[in-house]
């Protein structure tokens, strides 16, 4: 379903509550620190022989790793930059203190360091970033975000050829570059969302930027029926006024951008 507009490492320099906390207008509605959810990613650079191994210990303790953390998107890079790297999303509600329990519990979980012991050798790298969710994705009707099982219900029945679209950006040092970035795109999204000619299958997921990790990064999550889908959508967000007036002063703070294709697995929430 088409979404709709908004209703009414290192530490990073700013903060998710700071954030939140000026979006509500500083009216001490925001959330406490110690109860900010936060979404990280875990990205595994895998030996190109032994992805396939390396996928069948994961596919076999996929329901052990639901058990024991949030997951909500497992995925594999088609092209867009480096391949055979498992790429996988996690939200926590109750924040750092959420995913300290959490990986505590996992290893105490024989089975589960069973399942790393044989894991592990078919990896080359491990890293982690922790993400939050931007302000407008709680504001945005239709915009399912990583919370509970929401984004799943609202994203649909799973598509065989459903794809999953990472755009990067690497944005400019500085303590408001990260609310400068957020403030334009939320501006520009809804002439995005909804552009004539969008394709129907086209949904944004989640926007994210840095907690911990590489400074002043910023994720769009985007899904898509195939690349055909995202081709078509593509095609008409160009045509878009206010989202190319939003990009074109989004550029003026990014260094970098990047886009990348996954496909899900078959054990992933999010599909």
């Amino acid at each position: 379903a088409r979404l709709h507009v908004p209703k009414s490492i290192r530490a990073c320099p700013y903060s998710s509550t700071a954030i939140a906390s000026a979006s509500a207008g500083n009216s001490g509605g925001g959330p406490k620190q110690d109860q900010q959810p936060i979404v990280e990613l875990r990205e595994y650079d895998l030996h190109p022989h032994l992805v396939s191994t390396y996928m069948g210990h994961t596919t076999n303790s996929a329901n052990l790793r639901k058990s024991l953390v949030p997951l909500r998107l497992f995925t594999l890079p088609d092209t867009g930059g480096k391949i055979n790297v498992a790429t996988h999303l996690y939200h926590y509600e109750g924040g750092h203190a959420a995913r300290d329990e959490a990986r505590a519990a996992m290893a105490q979980n024989a089975e589960w360091l069973e399942y790393l012991e044989n894991a592990k050798s078919c990896m080359q790298g491990q890293r982690s970033t922790v993400f939050a969710e931007a302000p407008l994705v709680s504001r945005t009707e239709g915009l399912p975000g990583l919370a509970g099982s929401q984004a799943e219900s609202l994203i649909g029945e799973s598509s065989p050829g459903a794809i999953y679209e990472l755009r990067r950006y690497k944005l400019q040092l500085g303590y408001d570059t990260v609310p400068r970035f957020l403030d334009l795109y939320e501006k520009g999204l809804p002439s995005k969302l909804n552009a004539e000619g969008t394709d129907p299958g086209t949904n944004l997921v989640t926007l994210l930027y840095t907690e911990v990790g590489i400074l002043n990064e910023v994720i769009e999550l985007w899904r898509h029926n195939g690349t055909g889908g995202m081709e078509k959508s593509r095609v008409a967000a160009r045509k878009a006024t206010e989202w190319r007036e939003a990009i074109a002063q989004i550029a003026n703070l990014s260094v970098e951008f990047t886009t990348c294709i996954h496909r899900p697995t078959a054990f992933s929430p999010l599909r």
